[in-house]
C-alpha cells in the first residue's frame, strides 16, 4: 500500500525535499467543463475476447484548467448486445497503478450472459498507466534482482534501502515532474466523468476491486448525481489512506501466511515438510535465511522470496504452486523451481515498472506521510517483532513517500447520502484490504448492502467461482436488488474451499491454471 503527496516540480531538476502542500484538485463544475470527444471505437479481438473493441479520449491533466494540457486514456470496451441498454458499466481492477484493459473482456465474459449482454462494459487504463499517455515509468530496473536484503541488520543496510527509495523518489521528479502533482484519486475519478462524457451517457455503472473501491466511492462523492448502480469488492478502509492502512497489511499477511503455512502442514502427505504449523512456518524462514544467504539461482534473494509469495496472501489458488517450490527446496535445495515460481509470481516486467511508478505517484500525492525517518523505522521494528513476513518489505515498497518531490494532499472524503444503493462484497479475511475497511466504507455510503464472505481469505471475490457471491452481483447489475439484513451484513456467503494440492504431473510442469479465479487475480493490482 502507500498513498502520497505532489505540486509543481521543474521537469528535470533535481528534486530537494517536499515542496508546499497544495489544495485537493477541485471538480470543473459543468459550465467550465468543454464537450468530451467521443471515442472512435475499432476492433482489437483477442482469442478470449473476439468482441473487444479499443478506443482513446483525452482528458485535462489538470481538471482545475480543462482547456489545457492535455493526456490521453485508454479505452476497451465489450458492446451491449441485448435490446435492454443498461448503460457503460466502468470497470477497474485496483493498484493505483492497474491496467484495466483487460477487465472489459474478463467481466463481460464472467457475468451470466443475460446481465452482461445489457451492458457496455468499459475497461480503462487510469492516468499515468499503460497505454494511456504519459505513462509513467520513473526508474527502469529498480526491482531487478538481487535486492538487498529488507530486513537491516546494521544502520547501514538501512541506509542502502533507503537511498534506494530516495533514488526512485528523485527519479519520479526529475523524469515526470510536470505530471506529478495532478497524480491523484480525485484527478483520476474526474477522469472518469471524462470518459462517461465522451460516452454520451447521463450516469455510469462502476464495479471496482481493491484501490478501484476508493476510486470509485470518491467519483461517487464528487458527482453523485452521475451513479447508476456501484460496486465496490476488497474494500480500501477509507479512513487509513494510506500510512495506516499500510501498517495494517503488515498483520494481516502475516496472518494469511500462517494460514499458507497451516494449509501446507495439512497436506504433509503432498509436501513432507511436517504437520506442525508453526514448524513449517520456521521451515519458510530457514529458506529466506538461506536465498538471503545465497541467492537461489543468483536471482531468487530475500526480497525476491517475499515478493514472490506475497502474491499468496492475495490469492490462496496460488499456494499448491508455492508449496511445490517451498518443499522442493526446502528438502532437496532445488534452486530451479523456486527461480520458476518467483518468474511467475515475483518477478517485474515492465508494465509491473510502469505500475509500481503510478502507485506511488498516487499513494504518495494522496495524503500525508511520517516526515520523520524515525516514525517509520519504529513502526516496522514494533510489527515486524509480531508480524515478520511483510512488515520491512513492505516498508521499502512505500519508502519514496517519505522523500517524494511533491507535497501531499488531504486524503478525500468517502460519505455519501446521496447515492442509490451500492453493493459492498468482502472476505473476512482479505489481508489487502481487511474486513474493517468494508464495515466502514458500508456505514459510509448510506443504503449501501454488505455482503461478506464468512471465512474467506482472497483479494477481489466476485467472478471467482463463488456462486453466491455472483448471485448477488448479478442480481444487482440485473435490475438493482441488493440484500437487505438485520445485522452488521446484509448477507453472508461461505468462502469456497481451500485449494488442493496439485496432481503430480501437474507439480511437474508447474503450469498455473487458468480458471477465473486464476485470472482474474492476474488482472488485479497487488498491494491494494
Amino acid at each position: 500500500m502507500t498513498k502520497r503527496a505532489g505540486i509543481l516540480v521543474a521537469v528535470g531538476a533535481t528534486v530537494a525535499g517536499l515542496l508546499t502542500a497544495a489544495p485537493a484538485p477541485a471538480a470543473t463544475t459543468a459550465a467550465s467543463t468543454p464537450p468530451a470527444s467521443k471515442p472512435k471505437w475499432t476492433d482489437c479481438p483477442t482469442e478470449s475476447y473476439p468482441t473487444l473493441q479499443c478506443a482513446k479520449v483525452k482528458a485535462p491533466l489538470d481538471h482545475r484548467h480543462p482547456s489545457g494540457r492535455q493526456i490521453t486514456l485508454a479505452l476497451s470496451r465489450v458492446p451491449h448486445t441485448a435490446k435492454t441498454f443498461q448503460g457503460p458499466l466502468l470497470v477497474n481492477p485496483g493498484g493505483p497503478g492497474g491496467s484495466g484493459l483487460s477487465m472489459a473482456g474478463f467481466v463481460a465474459s464472467s457475468l451470466p450472459k443475460k446481465v452482461a449482454a445489457q451492458y457496455d462494459v468499459i475497461g480503462f487504463d487510469p492516468r499515468g498507466v499503460g497505454r494511456s499517455t504519459p505513462a509513467l515509468n520513473c526508474l527502469p530496473g529498480h526491482f531487478d534482482p538481487v535486492r538487498p536484503d529488507t530486513v537491516p541488520d546494521s544502520a547501514r543496510s538501512e541506509r542502502i534501502n533507503r537511498d534506494r527509495a530516495e533514488s526512485f523518489a528523485r527519479a519520479c521528479g526529475e523524469k515526470h515532474g510536470d505530471v506529478l502533482p495532478y497524480m491523484d484519486t480525485v484527478s483520476a475519478a474526474e477522469d472518469l466523468d471524462v470518459i462517461r462524457r465522451a460516452l454520451g451517457s447521463r450516469q455510469i455503472n462502476y464495479f471496482g476491486y481493491s484501490y478501484g473501491t476508493y476510486l470509485g466511492a470518491v467519483y461517487a462523492k464528487l458527482h453523485p448525481e452521475r451513479v447508476r448502480r456501484l460496486v465496490l469488492d476488497s474494500v480500501v478502509d477509507p479512513d487509513d489512506v494510506w500510512y495506516e492502512g499500510n501498517l495494517g497489511q503488515n498483520y494481516a499477511f502475516d496472518d494469511r501466511h500462517k494460514a499458507f503455512a497451516a494449509w501446507v502442514a495439512k497436506n504433509d502427505a503432498a509436501y513432507g515438510l511436517g504437520s506442525d504449523p508453526a514448524g513449517v512456518e520456521a521451515a519458510w524462514y530457514r529458506m529466506r535465511a538461506d536465498v538471503a544467504r545465497k541467492p537461489a539461482g543468483g536471482t531468487v534473494g530475500a526480497g525476491e522470496l517475499e515478493d514472490t509469495f506475497i502474491p499468496g496472501g492475495y490469492y490462496n489458488g496460488y499456494w499448491p504452486y508455492l508449496a511445490e517450490a517451498f518443499a522442493a527446496y526446502a528438502k532437496n535445495r532445488d534452486t530451479e523451481a523456486l527461480v520458476e515460481v518467483y518468474e511467475n509470481f515475483g518477478a517485474v516486467d515492465a508494465g509491473g515498472e510502469n505500475g509500481y511508478s503510478v502507485y506511488t505517484a498516487v499513494q504518495c500525492r494522496d495524503a500525508g506521510w511520517p516526515e520523520h525517518w524515525s516514525t517509520w523505522r519504529n513502526d516496522s521494528r514494533r510489527i515486524h517483532k509480531k508480524a515478520p513476513f511483510m512488515t520491512w518489505n513492505n516498508t521499502w515498497y512505500n519508502a519514496p513517500c517519505a522523500s517524494w518531490p511533491v507535497a501531499p494532499l488531504r486524503p478525500a472524503p468517502v460519505n455519501n447520502r446521496q447515492l442509490p444503493p451500492a453493493l459492498i462484497l468482502q472476505a473476512t479475511d482479505d489481508a489487502a484490504t481487511p474486513y474493517g475497511g468494508a464495515v466502514s466504507m458500508h456505514r459510509k455510503l448510506t443504503g449501501s448492502s454488505l455482503v461478506v464472505e464468512e471465512g474467506g481469505g482472497n483479494h477481489g471475490i466476485t467472478l471467482s467461482g463463488n456462486d453466491c457471491l455472483d448471485g448477488h452481483l448479478a442480481a444487482y447489475l440485473a435490475d438493482g436488488t441488493v440484500p437487505r439484513g438485520r445485522g452488521e451484513a446484509d448477507a453472508v456467503c461461505a468462502a469456497l474451499p481451500e485449494p488442493k494440492p496439485l496432481p503430480a504431473e501437474k507439480a511437474a510442469a508447474q503450469s498455473v491454471d487458468n480458471s477465473r479465479g486464476s485470472r482474474l487475480h492476474g488482472l488485479l493490482g497487488f498491494r491494494r
